[in-house]
């Protein structure tokens, strides 16, 4: 079986499609973004393409497509429709799959399911991504409580941004939680020092071991 993982954040801006794209090009995987908010400037399928270096068959196309670049709940009732959050399902694929949410956990899908129930029924591991700024202890410590409530899988934390050493540790010390690594900011912000930053900072044997 292929390892499935799912990438979600702490909160909406942090870096997690730049660490979705290098995830997915250190596993040698295939991406998918299920709903899509926001279309007239690039999506995050089109940038996980152009960072990660991925032929179009390697980026599924999203079950939804939303033209506002709002929640997706609100973005799908201005386009007159409702997301089906029940039909959401992992794709099979023969490559390790990467799959990317919208901003944190508690984001609506409608009005009754939010991205976390979704993760609770696929039940496959999640790479829980936090920024290294201030306030991110208290983000990353309730999404971790949030996680566990719903026995979703919590594969590790990935770190995206400057190294501060004494919230890291207190994050992996307090949330009993595994760290897979940190992503520094990168600038430029290019494919070749994604995949150099990525190569350097994370062991694609961590997320492989995770298998659905």
């Amino acid at each position: 079986m292929t390892a499935s993982i799912v990438v979600t954040g702490t909160d909406t801006g942090i870096g997690k499609t730049v660490f979705a794209a290098g995830l997915t090009a250190l596993l040698d995987g295939i991406y998918w973004k299920p709903v899509q908010s926001g279309i007239e400037e690039e999506t995050d399928s089109e940038i996980v393409a152009r960072l990660a270096g991925l032929p179009g068959d390697r980026v599924l196309p999203e079950a939804w497509r939303l033209k506002a670049p709002l929640s997706p709940h609100r973005a799908a009732e201005l386009d007159g429709v409702e997301i089906d959050a029940d039909a959401l399902a992992l794709p099979a694929t023969a490559r390790p799959l990467v799959v990317e949410g919208a901003g944190g956990l508690m984001v609506p899908v409608n009005r009754r399911r939010l991205y976390i129930d979704v993760f609770a029924r696929w039940a496959a591991p999640v790479v829980l991504c936090a920024r290294t700024g201030l306030g991110t202890i208290n983000h990353t410590l309730l999404s971790i409580e949030a996680l566990r409530a719903r026995a979703v899988p919590l594969l590790g934390i990935a770190f995206i941004g400057d190294e501060m050493a004494d919230t890291q540790r207190t994050i992996a010390e307090m949330g009993k939680v595994r760290v897979l690594g940190r992503l520094p900011r990168l600038d430029p912000l290019t494919p070749e020092t994604l995949a150099t930053a990525m190569r350097t900072n994370f062991n694609a044997a961590d997320f492989l071991e995770a298998r659905t």
